[in-house]
């Protein structure tokens, strides 16, 4: 706490920031601090790709519908807001813009003037445990339409690559960038 009564955070990099520093420091940054939360490994991600690319082959669909088929199906990875009416296409088109996989679903409110928003993250920014559903959902998919998928075991083990590699760097104090 500062003479001011204002809080101070003081922040340990392991990468070399100085040059980022020097071309941010006149300027207003925002800075968001959350809870940790482990991130998903890129062999999760491609795996995932995979499995989108013969569920659409299969299907005669568009990967991206597949996908974002998929990510309306698991639960954790969207959150409902009441919004004005006014203000729906706008939030909906800053929304979208973050990817592929970040979608916006309308529904009727119970409030005059506004509309329910139900905001589903792109996978992106899926921790562990959500990319792993996600990953459950489509090998369901896959396994129904009688495309063959690894092993639950590799599955699992795959999952579980990216937490040991994520706990070695935390107990090292290291940190490290979402896959």
């Amino acid at each position: 706490m500062s003479f001011d009564g204002k809080q101070r955070l003081t922040v340990e990099l392991d990468a070399d920031f100085r040059e980022q520093f020097d071309q941010l420091k006149d300027a207003d940054v925002d800075v968001t601090v959350k809870k940790y939360r482990k991130k998903r490994s890129l062999s999760a991600n491609a795996y995932a790709w995979v499995l989108i690319d013969k569920i659409a082959e299969r299907q005669r669909m568009k990967q991206t519908d597949v996908y974002r088929n998929a990510i309306r199906e698991i639960g954790g990875v969207s959150n409902i807001v009441c919004v004005q009416n006014r203000a729906v296409n706008e939030l909906k088109r800053v929304w979208t813009r973050n990817g592929i996989g970040w979608q916006v679903e309308e529904l009727d409110s119970k409030i005059p003037g506004c509309t329910n928003l139900i905001l589903y993250k792109g996978s992106s920014e899926y921790d562990t445990v959500q990319m792993a559903a996600l990953i459950d959902s489509l090998c369901q998919d896959a396994r129904a339409l009688g495309i063959e998928t690894k092993p639950q075991e590799e599955i699992e083990s795959m999952m579980k690559e990216y937490e040991k590699y994520a706990e070695s760097h935390r107990s090292s104090g290291q940190t490290y960038e979402r896959a």
